[in-house]
């Protein structure tokens, strides 16, 4: 899969960009601030519907616009698919497929696959459970597209749990009466979740510890995954071991559902659902111990690039590659990760990359470029002779 012409309309800070795109690998260059890294981000919203740097829609509008509008059009295989989606903070986002209306917006997740890797993914290997859980659920959504309606219901039952689990501590009457039925709807769709999480971990924890070991180098301690959870049957945080049996979902809502009850108490007390897949982690090993404030800043690093690439390679086992965005990291790696990150990027049907500096960029991926600033981009292509460029597009206001 590959973007073959992006437009965007009011987005960041761009009022209008009408750009082609190839496969293989294309450098966005330009200072920072001049809006590079807002193309890729629309690009990655294609994908996820969300944006990998704020957690709302409204900062993606162009100050002064009340909407903006990201189209794309994309080749799978000797197929093309236009995607549009206009954004509309505060409202319901519309969604065309190939001109027409989708009624879910949700039903273009998992169309588009992209994997993205950036400075802020440094906060999956130190940063909150929130950030691996996201990375957990947008990943699995990506394979599995149902799975953003199990998601979105468990989400829904688990908000208005909480509200009556806030009523109940105040009245504990016909409200605790009530909770029996929401335990089997959060249960129902939390067993799922966790069934598909779990699967999830067994299959890239293969793929993570073969990209760490690629990464690190020779004599690289053993990276590995696990997963952590309030259901003591879906995981304790211990690493996955190859072959390993997952419970089924069957399994995990009557295990959720137990423990559930054995915190009816608690939760009475504090007022909040204290048992699902809403507070689990995913849980980075390197070596024996957790690398959560253990591993050293290189190695963070290196974890997270491991993490990344085990997710393309897992995607691209599945029979399509992903686009690969990398958005400004080359600058932050030494020469052994670039080495092993550029080996990658230059397998990829399409990877589009972002730079202050193009002498950032290791030289086998700078063919093409975008030369981003003052409000343009202008896409140039290195000619046969020395320092020769064509302008392959004029500047696009």
């Amino acid at each position: 899969m590959y973007v073959r012409h992006l437009q965007v309309g009011s987005f960041r800070n761009w009022e209008h960009v009408d750009l082609p795109l190839g496969p293989g690998p294309t450098v966005f260059v330009g200072r920072n601030g001049e809006g590079k890294t807002n193309l890729v981000e629309a690009i990655g919203y294609l994908a996820t519907m969300g944006s990998h740097r704020v957690s709302s829609d409204a900062p993606l509008v162009r100050h002064g616009a009340e909407q903006a509008v990201v189209r794309a059009a994309l080749r799978r295989g000797d197929r093309e698919l236009l995607v549009e989606i206009e954004i509309n903070p505060g409202r319901a986002n519309r969604v065309r497929v190939n001109r027409g209306p989708l009624p879910r917006p949700r039903e273009l997740l998992g169309m588009v696959r992209t994997v993205l890797f950036a400075p802020e993914d440094l906060a999956l290997v130190r940063g909150d459970p929130t950030e691996r859980r996201r990375f957990l659920d947008e990943l699995l959504v990506t394979r599995t597209p149902r799975l953003a309606g199990v998601r979105s219901d468990y989400d829904r039952v688990l908000k208005q749990r909480n509200a009556l689990l806030k009523t109940a501590r105040l009245a504990r009457g016909k409200a605790i009466e009530t909770l029996d039925v929401w335990d089997g709807h959060l249960t129902d769709y939390g067993g799922q979740l966790l069934a598909a999480r779990l699967h999830l971990v067994a299959d890239l924890a293969p793929h993570m510890s073969e990209a760490y070991a690629e990464v690190a180098g020779e004599g690289a301690v053993v990276a590995g995954l696990g997963y952590s959870s309030t259901v003591p049957l879906a995981g304790t945080g211990s690493a996955v071991a190859p072959g390993a049996p997952v419970p089924s979902a069957a399994e995990l809502t009557e295990a959720m559902r137990e423990r559930i009850a054995e915190r009816r108490n608690d939760e009475l007390d504090r007022g909040m659902t204290l048992v699902g897949p809403h507070r689990d982690d995913l849980v980075i090993h390197l070596g024996p111990a957790q690398a959560k404030g253990f591993a050293s800043h290189g190695e963070s690093w290196s974890l997270a690039l491991a993490l990344k690439l085990a997710t393309f390679a897992l995607l691209r086992g599945e029979g399509e590659d992903p686009i690969l965005i990398l958005d400004d990291v080359f600058a932050t790696l030494d020469a052994e990760r670039r080495a092993a990150l550029a080996a990658v990027a230059r397998s990829a049907e399409q990877t589009l990359i972002t730079a202050a500096v193009v002498d950032d960029v290791p030289e086998e991926l700078r063919g093409v470029r975008v030369e981003v600033g003052g409000g343009y981009a202008v896409v140039v292509k290195d000619g046969p002779g020395v320092g020769e460029r064509a302008v392959v597009e004029g500047r696009v206001p």
